[in-house]
């Protein structure tokens, strides 16, 4: 009369037991990443596998979501894009548009820029629309035109010619005035225009004859 009642006392540890069990994955099931990396030290041995493979889990996941907002080259929309495009371009998304108009040379060398920091930026989204077709009766005077937005609302703009320099724009410049503006994260340390502005005073100044050369000049004179 005593084995019976032992097996059944194993019987209900095994079952407290894979209850515990049961109770522990719920719990890593229902955290974040986050969370997961705070409590990771509650966990026991036994635990840190299936930890992990969650984690793997969720992390496989989050780039499934980013490769979705992976863009690459610059799309051509219309008036009638804009709203989809822009203004519901999605949570997180950084949006840069271009306002063109065909033979304005300036217009055709920024969207060459544009196609390059496209492939370079993915997560960036770049677009393009032929001025008057996105905003009826736009001067061309105020061409070329970038705007810069995030989860729809307008956080830089570019505005005519004289702003970006001309046609001596170098990509560079241009990625530095979108990573300010916050569209891009360029790895460039310093604004490239900044480096030509130096070398420039630099050479203006190697040019001009010294004071002792002045002095000299005088008194030849």
């Amino acid at each position: 009369g005593i084995l019976p009642p032992k097996e059944e006392s194993k019987d209900n540890e095994e079952e407290e037991l894979a209850l515990q069990q049961q109770s522990i994955v719920k719990t890593y099931e229902d955290m974040t990443l986050e969370e997961l990396e705070e409590n990771e030290d509650e966990f026991g041995e036994d635990d840190e596998a299936a930890i992990e493979l969650y984690r793997q889990k969720r992390l496989a996941e989050w780039k499934a979501a980013q490769m979705k907002n992976v863009f690459g080259e610059v799309v051509e929309i219309s008036g009638q894009d804009y709203i989809k495009e822009v203004n519901k371009a999605g949570d997180g998304i950084w949006v840069v548009l271009h306002l063109y108009k065909q033979g304005i040379p300036l217009c055709t060398l920024i969207n060459q820029h544009l196609s390059e920091l496209a492939r370079k930026f993915p997560q960036t989204k770049f677009l393009k629309s032929i001025s008057t077709t996105c905003i009826p009766n736009y001067p061309d005077r105020n061409l070329p035109t970038i705007f810069v937005y995030f989860e729809g609302e307008m956080k830089a703009q570019f505005i005519g010619p004289l702003v970006f320099g001309g046609m001596n724009l170098k990509v560079e410049e241009l990625e530095w005035r979108l990573a300010e503006s916050g569209a891009v994260k360029t790895d460039l340390e310093e604004n490239p225009k900044k480096q030509i502005e130096d070398k420039l005073m630099s050479s203006i100044r190697c040019s001009l004859p010294t004071r002792k050369d002045s002095d000299s000049e005088d008194e030849d004179n």
